[in-house]
């Protein structure tokens, strides 16, 4: 819902038009123009966005600054820990603000990208929340983010409607949907397509600003019964970045002139470092805050990046690292300890598997597995899970509805003090296993198939009956990477194969010929799996770590329209 007139914030100076958009002082877009993209690119809902970027992004930029010595020190041979300075912060007597009784239950979430059918599907799907996804689930095109905007708001608005001409079907919204979250980007992420004063703006601040502007009214009135819009926040490494995010939510609390604490955000914690900060970024938005979530594959990832200069540290095949991994297994019962111990939401993790249609033992074995990682979730005291396909939720609500019967969560009778006991060591601990020639083949054709299907759009692909996302193709890419720059032996098939980068050269190759042989010439000629692959391979093979696959390959996706004078 529009405000109308911009509240209590900087008056407006000049305007002027670009893109044929109208736009304040300051701002240049270089996106296609679209009727339906000036709806949500207003003047003041822009204005809302130039002054989040003017009053944050030197915090952001100061944040991404110690995440660049935080690396520095790691590559040194230093490891994360508790920070002694905040210990006062985790051993304090506090707590966050109750949770918003509309989202006291949380059983089952599912997540996707801000697709439209995707969102009505999402919504229908009868899980208690859909995250909305503009990061890991998202190819960031300004036509996937704007449209994804539009969307949202037809959501929220409750008008959206999609009409599949090819199965002649609609598909609207039912009286009853799950409650909406949405992911905005991480903080390292530059939305080029919108300059202001010069630089492209933040990407997470333009996906917050133009959703919460839009949206908050009518979600406050529909869905969160006086408390909203939610959030979901990804990538943090550390409490400061969590400070960032609350002073945000504060910000737009006052532009709006609603209550303080009624925006609520869910921490992901995705990075190894963020593990030893949760005490610390629940402290930072205890009236905002809505809880922590393992983000697991992520964590994967961020355990290879954290210690890429460290060879003792090397990972065994993807498929291995699991969550009965000694590692995994303490950070999700120290994330429910420390988010129940301060009155929180602690959410588990990503069931990947989607349904196999076509082979039913296959298909019962792939449930099979979900059921018993749901299982030890609700056992280890999660208050809900996740899962990547509608398939999957009726499984997942069994399991935590037989576990917690009529209870919306277990904040208040799983306290897991035990947990108090894990150690830094324990939080570190060396992943065990083997690694093989099957796990480098597996790596590269994910990596490059998903690279291939970012490039053209699509940022959530289905690969070999699981849903892959950006998390996952990273973990590809950087496990290449350790496995090809300390020269691993493959020691888990017999073969005693040292990886090299003419081993590697070789599997590639391989790889593109069986890719090409899978989804056939004619949808391989018309992908760009050729320039995934030279990215992914120039990744694997690079003499430093990329931060992000994502950042390299985001350049490939801008695409700047010329200015005009007005609208054509």
């Amino acid at each position: 819902m529009d405000l109308g007139t911009y509240g209590n914030s900087t008056p407006m100076a000049q305007k002027g038009v670009t893109g044929g958009y109208d736009v304040p002082e300051g701002v240049d877009i270089r996106g296609r123009y679209d009727e339906e993209f000036a709806k949500i690119l207003t003047v003041d809902a822009l204005q809302f966005v130039v002054d989040l970027q003017r009053e944050f992004r030197n915090h952001v930029k100061y944040a991404m600054e110690c995440r660049r010595e935080a690396k520095r020190r790691y590559n040194e041979g230093a490891v994360p820990g508790f920070d002694p300075a905040t210990r006062c912060v985790r051993e304090g007597e506090w707590t966050c603000a109750p949770v918003p009784p509309s989202v006291a239950d949380r059983r089952v979430e599912i997540t996707g990208p801000v697709e439209r059918k995707m969102i009505i599907n999402a919504l229908n799907s009868g899980a208690k929340v859909f995250m909305a996804d503009f990061e890991d689930a998202l190819s960031p095109s300004w036509e996937n983010l704007m449209r994804g905007q539009v969307n949202l708001k037809d959501a929220v608005d409750g008008t959206i409607s999609f009409h599949d001409k090819a199965r002649n079907r609609v598909y609207k919204l039912n009286d009853q949907t799950a409650k909406l979250f949405v992911r905005p980007r991480g903080w390292h992420l530059p939305e080029a397509h919108i300059l202001i004063d010069g630089e492209p703006a933040t990407g997470c601040l333009v996906d917050f600003g133009l959703y919460f502007y839009h949206n908050y009214a009518a979600f406050r009135r529909t869905q969160g019964a006086g408390f909203g819009p939610f959030f979901y926040l990804p990538k943090m490494e550390h409490s400061r970045e969590a400070k960032i995010w609350n002073s945000v939510f504060e910000r737009a609390e006052k532009m709006a002139g609603i209550e303080r604490g009624s925006i609520r955000g869910t921490v992901l914690i995705e990075t190894l470092p963020a593990v030893f900060q949760m005490d610390e970024i629940l402290y930072e938005l205890r009236d905002h805050s809505a809880g922590l979530n393992c983000g697991r594959w992520d964590y994967i990832f961020s355990y290879v990046k954290t210690f890429q200069a460290h060879p003792d540290r090397l990972l065994p095949d993807r498929v291995l690292v699991g969550m009965t991994q000694h590692f995994m297994k303490s950070y999700s019962e120290l994330l429910i300890r420390t988010c129940h111990r301060r009155g929180s939401h602690a959410m588990g993790g990503m069931a990947a598997q989607i349904p196999i249609r076509n082979d039913a033992a296959a298909n019962e074995a792939a449930l099979d597995l979900v059921k018993k990682d749901k299982l030890r979730e609700v056992k280890a005291g999660h208050d809900g899970t996740w899962a990547a396909h509608p398939g999957l939720i009726p499984v997942c609500m069994e399991v935590f509805t037989n576990n917690m019967g009529n209870a919306p969560n277990q904040i208040q009778t799983m306290n897991r003090e035990d947990a108090a006991a894990l150690t830094e060591d324990d939080l570190l601990q060396r992943p065990r296993g083997v690694r093989t020639m099957e796990g480098l083949r597996l790596n590269t054709r994910v990596g490059i198939q998903y690279l291939a299907a970012w490039l053209t759009g699509s940022g959530s692909v289905p690969l070999y009956n699981l849903m892959e996302d950006a998390a996952t193709a990273e973990i590809s890419r950087v496990q290449n990477w350790q496995w090809l720059k300390y020269g691993v032996e493959l020691d888990g098939d017999g073969l005693g194969v040292k990886v090299t980068n003419e081993l590697f050269g070789r599997v590639v190759e391989e790889e593109m010929a069986r890719i090409e042989g899978e989804v056939g010439k004619e949808k391989f000629k018309k992908g760009m799996y050729k320039e995934a692959c030279k990215i992914f391979t120039r990744q694997c093979t690079a003499p430093t770590l990329d931060d992000f696959l994502t950042l390299d390959a985001y350049n490939h996706i801008v695409i700047h329209h010329p200015k005009r004078s007005s609208r054509l």
